[in-house]
């Protein structure tokens, strides 16, 4: 009874990464909720810069959660929990690709481009907000996701890290097994290329793209947390309120 007052007493939300991951590893339903919900947005966006499908790319982070959490033993802390995480969303959404349609190849794609073009620099800093640009934000977001979508995948990851999730060049890097100047070079001509389809407006509403947030985002944590169940066993549904301890054994 003690333990499970304790734990029922826990602030989950104000522990740390290294504390989650330790609380998970015990089975502690709340401890997997607050993981997801902290990387839920930005793991929804790598999926979609892959599949460029909504729907898919919900289906493709459950299923990445669902083999990370099955597997968190497996987590050395030797990088973030982020970056192992975006590691087997990337598999995944991969995965689904290969069955899809052939990557094209970066060589072609840098062999069409248009060379002397200005670079638009989508991530600067926030402008004065007016009344037009708020009642035009909701347009925008949509040609920004248009316009994203259209870039060919290298770059489209790329630019996805970088500018939207504001991932470092490093971490870039090395979730995507490239070099730092590689993810430099490719996040360059990635803004070329989006300077032929938008203008200066969308500026500020780059960081809004692609939302996962609300009646998605506790969606896809319950049925995480469902399909978990079985393994931690949890006596009771997710999303009740609460710690879901493992059953006792005595």
């Amino acid at each position: 009874m003690a333990r499970s007052q304790q734990a029922l007493a826990l602030d989950y939300e104000g522990l740390s990464e290294a504390e989650l991951v330790d609380y998970a590893r015990q089975g502690h339903q709340d401890a997997f909720r607050i993981i997801m919900q902290r990387n839920n947005q930005r793991l929804f966006r790598i999926a979609r810069g892959v599949v460029r499908d909504d729907a898919e790319a919900e289906d493709v982070l459950q299923e990445a959660y669902t083999r990370a959490f099955e597997k968190l033993d497996g987590f050395r802390e030797e990088s973030s929990l982020f970056t192992w995480l975006t590691s087997v969303t990337l598999n995944e959404a991969r995965g689904r690709l290969r069955k899809r349609r052939t990557t094209v190849g970066v060589d072609a794609i840098e062999a069409a481009q248009k060379t002397g073009a200005q670079i638009i620099m989508l991530n600067s800093a926030s402008a004065a907000e007016s009344p037009e640009l708020n009642a035009a934000r909701s347009q925008m977001r949509l040609l920004i996701e248009q316009a994203v979508d259209e870039l060919p995948e290298p770059f489209r990851m790329v630019f996805i890290m970088r500018e939207i999730d504001e991932c470092s060049v490093e971490e870039t890097a090395a979730n995507l097994d490239l070099r730092p100047e590689t993810v430099k070079t490719r996040l360059h001509r990635a803004r070329r290329l989006l300077r032929e389809a938008l203008n200066e407006r969308v500026a500020s509403a780059v960081t809004e793209a692609f939302p996962f947030l609300g009646t998605l985002c506790a969606r896809l944590t319950a049925n995480v947390l469902a399909r978990l169940a079985p393994i931690y066993g949890w006596n009771s549904e997710p999303g009740q309120g609460g710690v879901q301890m493992p059953a006792s054994s005595g």
